[in-house]
């Protein structure tokens, strides 16, 4: 078996067609399905059969199927960990959601990345539905924001930070005198960051409870631009209450009463002895009052001011 294989058919099995598969990976039909027949052909198991439902696994494809991952993954992360070692640095991966990464990442990266010399984080903004595949294909180490759904035992929950969902506008806006009617609120225009363009997560899932339309929503590439824009021309935006503070204080913004949520994020990790030294660090150093008091400093910092030996990739 080769990686080359085991990726193509890993990406069957996740996408449910060798088309997808292809379009994924880069490759045509021809090369995933040749792929698949070598496995075949190794094995001796047709692995899976195509159905008018989509395709059905044989008991020896659902255990390639679950190796593959646990192989892909052990692979990469070796190749990372001996690059790494060779010139004598340890690297840290991390997912996180857009509001972390936006308000609390670069705190908390800047503090723990100090305090090893031989330390590189590489931070990519993910939406919530993958921090699950991330982990356990091992593509990261630690994901930061909400809970990894449905985690199972291979995975560890620590919740480490409850933070406020607020609703702000300007001082200005007639909203911000008494506690407004639902009826007001979707009147509004809605300046909004990244966190509401997804369909998980607390931001998006309160604008479904207010029943916001989407013709009311604009979507900016933060919440500070959001926030920025609500300033500007007016409207209502959602914010994460210790980030808006200090506009709240010196009167640049005001609070929307009754608009408000409490969430909370969580560092999730693979189980204690299938993660790397540095992921197990992190997760014992989050939990800190340093660490909390650094997350909620550094919302001033945009998440492209990392020091150099922290790299950052932000996906739409």
């Amino acid at each position: 078996m080769t990686p080359a294989q085991l990726r193509a058919f890993s990406a069957v099995v996740r996408l449910g067609s060798v088309r997808a598969a292809a379009q994924e990976l880069g490759m045509s039909d021809a090369g995933i399905s040749m792929h698949i027949a070598q496995l075949r052909k190794e094995l001796d198991d047709p692995l899976f059969h195509r159905t008018k439902n989509g395709l059905s696994f044989t008991p020896g494809g659902l255990r390639l199927a679950s190796r593959a991952v646990d192989i892909l993954g052990l692979q990469r992360q070796t190749a990372i960990e001996v690059t790494e070692a060779a010139h004598g640095r340890r690297l840290l991966r991390i997912a996180a959601s857009h509001a972390f990464a936006e308000h609390a990442a670069p705190g908390l990266i800047d503090l723990f990345s100090s305090r090893a010399d031989d330390l590189s984080v590489e931070l990519t903004v993910e939406p919530v539905s993958r921090f699950r595949d991330l982990l356990e294909s091992r593509a990261v180490d630690v994901t930061l924001g909400p809970a990894v759904r449905e985690p199972g035992p291979a995975i560890v929950v620590r919740p480490f930070l409850n933070y406020q969902i607020i609703a702000v506008t300007s001082p200005s806006n007639p909203l911000a005198a008494a506690t407004p009617t639902i009826a007001q609120l979707r009147a509004q225009s809605w300046m909004l960051g990244p966190s509401a363009g997804g369909i998980d997560g607390d931001v998006a899932a309160m604008l479904r409870r207010l029943e916001i339309p989407e013709a009311a929503q604009r979507i900016f590439q933060s919440d500070s631009a959001a926030q920025e824009e609500v300033q500007r021309i007016g409207g209502v935006t959602l914010s994460i209450g210790f980030a808006v503070a200090k506009d709240l204080a010196a009167g640049r913004l005001a609070r929307i009463k009754g608009v408000q949520a409490t969430a909370e994020w969580c560092v999730s990790t693979l189980s204690s002895a299938a993660r790397q030294p540095a992921a197990s660090e992190l997760v014992r150093f989050i939990t800190t009052p340093r660490c909390t008091q650094a997350m909620i400093r550094g919302t001033s910092e945009g998440v492209t001011r990392f020091r150099p030996k922290v790299h950052v990739t932000l996906w739409s």
